[in-house]
């Protein structure tokens, strides 16, 4: 049997995961034969954290360069990645990239061609797009014999409606591109498979999934396909999110550059980086750490009221698009593990006839609601690098 093994790298501003599958003729396993991250790239104790399956993570601090961190755990991730392979070669590399465009609706092989391509997106997802980027770059230049497969977070919303798609500005903007392309892709994708496989045909209705972490967004699928979602042009759309801030008045914009004379860098950064639950609380970006303050902390407590109340408000938009809802979803880094931000989002939908089942809810169970909710509601993990490796198997395949 023919064994090939897949890496798949998905950077951010200040992170990296990595996981390492073992593929070939069969069916990919779900799960990676090892994995982790890099975390507090540009921080002061940048960490790596490592695993192999089923075994107890490792944790290590390393020494990254000020002046060149992200080369630097690159070289760290490649070398543990050769240690790991243990003389078998590496077939391919998969990459987590946020912004494909127009132009780029499936997963591609990347060239020197297509990078300079996609580095035509950074302006529309500076968070991450560079990230990425670099690391495909650096191996370009490296081992450019080695496979790379650029898999995009905005592929899976190809399947929007125009009127979806549209922005309310002058034709000849849609004619340019402005418009809306949704994110999160690879995390719905895997979440169609997960949810077929758990729930069937109540998850081929209408269907809206929360997919709630640093950032965050919302995706309503009929069909396990996507028909409308909460992030549009760019990844600061729709929900507020841990720093980012979500859906703003254009007419708030303006005023903090012409009255309040910010410079577009001062802006493009307080929207980015100082906004969401971190602006708002003036203490975290994490539900975690703001939970236990909230009772004594009235900055703390807006933060979190406004945080739920943008997620139902949205909710509440997709089902009106949907023309009602069977399934809601949550998943990623808040979804998955905070059964108190669930709670309160769910109790502001129980217009819906929504009814949560506590313990269900407080064991992070894949079902958490009561036999008696018209609406079902579930908690699943998201695995986007499953996703990733899946495609470069695929794209190897067919040659």
């Amino acid at each position: 049997m023919k064994t090939e093994m897949h890496l798949v790298l998905n950077c951010g501003s200040s992170s990296i995961k990595f996981a390492l599958f073992e593929g070939g003729d069969g069916p990919l396993p779900r799960e990676p034969e090892w994995g982790g991250k890099v975390e507090g790239i540009t921080g002061a104790k940048p960490r790596l954290t490592s695993a192999a399956a089923g075994q107890p993570a490792v944790a290590e601090d390393v020494a990254l360069r000020a002046e060149a961190p992200y080369h630097d755990a690159l070289a760290i991730i490649e070398a543990r990645v050769l240690a790991q392979l243990a003389g078998r070669p590496l077939s391919a590399v998969a990459h987590r990239v946020v912004h494909g465009g127009a132009k780029y609706s499936a997963p591609v092989r990347v060239d020197a061609h297509v990078l300079a391509d996609l580095k035509g997106y950074i302006p529309l997802a500076p968070l991450h797009q560079p990230f990425a980027l670099e690391a495909i770059e650096v191996l370009l230049q490296t081992r450019p014999g080695l496979p790379q497969v650029a898999c995009f977070d905005t592929a899976f919303h190809h399947t929007l409606a125009e009127v979806e798609q549209m922005l309310p500005l002058p034709y000849a903007a849609w004619e340019r591109g402005l418009r809306r392309y949704g994110f999160h892709g690879l995390s719905y994708e895997y979440l169609g498979i997960a949810l077929a496989d758990r729930h069937g045909e109540a998850a081929r209705g209408r269907t809206l999934v929360a997919h709630l972490g640093s950032g965050a967004s919302l995706c309503g699928m009929q069909g396990l396909q996507s028909v409308a979602t909460t992030m549009g042009f760019s990844a600061l759309d729709g929900l507020m999110m841990g720093t980012r801030c979500g859906a703003l008045d254009p007419g708030a914009v303006l005023y903090l550059m012409e009255i309040e004379k910010l410079s577009l860098q001062q802006v493009g950064h307080l929207l980015y980086h100082e906004s969401g639950l971190l602006g708002l609380s003036g203490i975290s970006a994490d539900p975690r750490e703001l939970l236990p303050l909230e009772a004594d902390t009235p900055r703390v407590q807006a933060a979190l009221a406004l945080y739920v109340r943008r997620i139902v408000r949205e909710i509440g938009a997709l089902v009106a698009v949907l023309g009602g809802l069977d399934l809601l979803v949550f998943s990623a880094g808040i979804g998955e593990h905070n059964p108190e931000i669930r709670a309160r989002v769910c109790a502001g939908l129980g217009y819906l006839g929504l009814a949560l089942d506590p313990p269900a809810n407080a064991s992070h169970a894949p079902l958490i609601s009561t036999p008696e909710s018209r609406v079902r509601v579930a908690v699943e993990p998201t695995n986007e690098e499953w996703i990733a490796a899946r495609h470069a198997q695929a794209l190897l395949a067919r040659g």
